[in-house]
């Protein structure tokens, strides 16, 4: 058996299973978190992870995705203030930028993740996992080798998500680049067609673009970012186009082929999208597929449906959990953390007799799911977000008033010429309190934990006006927000 860890676990059979208090499948964001978390309340925990520890943030998503865009928006940054930008005489390195890159991702060794597994009390198995019925988690390891692992209290499932391939005719017999694929290639392809314009589409394609690759994008819709608000997408598309990405919007996709080293995607109005390598960026859906689900009465289709508790419905017996991707809920790396935190939670409490509260915001709660997610897409410029959408907030109930503000604060002057972005704020009129905001410019990003934490505490405007805004900076626009409310 392939265990890694101080002790490999209690045998309870001839058929070589072992028995742990929690049993968590999968090692990314969320696992890691569970697990540690589980064991250092006392609990024996196993942990079954079949490719490396830390998952697909640590080394195919956030990690190398913003590495690649980092190098590229400094320069960028740089060529916006005069003075800096007489500096800036050649074009942005590409083995420099990859070599930094690699150095996020550990040149993709999990080395020190296994090790702070090892450091956490937590038992690591190498391999596929999967439900085998009330309490029973299958693995097989690398070498072939089946057996069980038996959880006394609980199993988790943390087993993420997975790309999603559209039927489009052809794409079966062309060879294409997924997210993955994208984030770890060794070299600047010349030309790259994105196909999809969400999160993952326009920050891959901004980033090889500022890296000299001659980037087309289609989309099937107007705009970028689809599900952002149009301001946002129209920032976002002007700036592709800056950095010479052509978008081909609205498109239809008839059919993928490949001829001479090239792939060739059909759109319905006859234009063929060309390009050296095709990048595939049409979404993820939860990893339930051979997660035995069936063995406990759920159908593998789709996500694991979970309480705010993050207890799996419909599996009764309160031993089944879930966080992460593969619940459907918000597919953000801090959310995953998030929920595997009040997971942990949760079945520790319920191990020790203790009463698992229900009330919002509570520590058995994931009540920050429902409407306080906060969200940054790591493009130039930056989208950070969370909460409501107007629109939202008005089919909930609230009385709604939204604010929409240009970027320019001193602040934000002083940070580059010309700075271009606009920020929205939703209100709820009633209570005088935030429900959603949206900021779209250079550097915005950390604009958003403060409308994070406004709004999960509620904290009312009046009081909002007393939190003052340090000069020159672009936190500015909290200012301006509240005069434009009247305050």
């Amino acid at each position: 058996m392939a265990a890694t860890g101080a002790d490999s676990g209690e045998a309870v059979s001839e058929s070589g299973g072992y028995a742990y208090d929690v049993v968590v499948v999968g090692g990314g964001p969320a696992g890691e978190n569970v697990a540690s978390r589980a064991a250092a309340d006392g609990f024996s925990v196993a942990l079954v992870e079949r490719e490396r520890i830390g998952g697909e943030c640590s080394f195919w998503a956030c990690m190398p995705s913003k590495a690649l865009l980092r190098s590229g928006h400094a320069v960028t940054a740089a060529r916006r203030v005069d003075g800096a930008r007489q500096a800036v005489t050649g074009d942005t390195d590409v083995s420099g930028t990859l070599r930094r890159r690699d150095s996020f991702v550990d040149q993709w060794d999990d080395r020190r993740q296994v090790d702070w597994v090892r450091e956490s009390g937590v038992v690591l198995f190498r391999g596929s996992g999967w439900l085998a019925g009330s309490r029973e988690v299958m693995v097989r390891d690398p070498d072939g080798t089946t057996f069980s692992l038996y959880a006394g209290n609980a199993v988790v499932l943390a087993t993420g998500s997975v790309p999603v391939r559209p039927p489009i005719p052809g794409l079966d017999q062309v060879d294409f680049w997924d997210s993955r694929d994208a984030t770890s290639a060794e070299r600047a392809p010349e030309s790259l067609a994105v196909l999809g314009a969400g999160v993952v589409g326009v920050e891959l394609a901004q980033a090889w673009a500022r890296l000299g690759t001659h980037v087309r994008m289609v989309e099937s819709g107007p705009r970028p970012l689809p599900s952002a608000p149009d301001f946002a997408g129209e920032l976002v598309g002007e700036a592709l186009r800056a950095d010479g990405v052509r978008l081909y919007s609205d498109a239809v996709v008839h059919g993928v082929a490949s001829t001479e080293g090239r792939v060739t995607l059909e759109l319905a109005d006859g234009t063929e999208v060309s390009a050296e390598r095709l990048l595939l960026a049409t979404g993820r859906r939860p990893a339930t597929g051979h997660l035995g689900l069936e063995s406990v009465g759920i159908h593998e289709d789709g996500a694991v449906d979970v309480n705010e508790h993050g207890e799996v419905r419909g599996v009764p017996g309160g031993w089944l959990y879930a966080a992460g991707d593969v619940t459907g809920q918000a597919q953000l790396t801090h959310q995953a953390k998030y929920a595997a935190r009040v997971v942990a939670d949760v079945l520790v409490a319920r191990a020790k007799g203790r009463h698992v509260t229900t009330e919002a915001f509570g520590r058995y709660m994931t009540s920050a799911n429902r409407h306080a997610v906060p969200t940054v897409i790591f493009t130039d410029p930056e989208v950070a977000q969370i909460g409501y959408s107007p629109e939202r907030a008005e089919q909930d109930g609230h009385r709604v008033r939204t604010v929409e503000l240009d970027m320019a604060a001193a602040g934000a002057e002083l940070r580059a010429d010309g700075y271009r972005g606009r920020a929205r704020f939703v209100i709820d009129e009633r209570h005088q309190v935030l429900l959603g905001a949206v900021f779209v410019g250079q550097d915005v990003a950390e604009l958003l934990h403060a409308a994070t934490i406004a709004i999960v505490g509620e904290v009312p405007l009046s009081r909002l006006w007393h939190a003052v805004p340090a000069f020159p900076t672009l936190s500015e626009i909290w200012l301006r927000l509240l005069e434009r409310y009247g305050l």
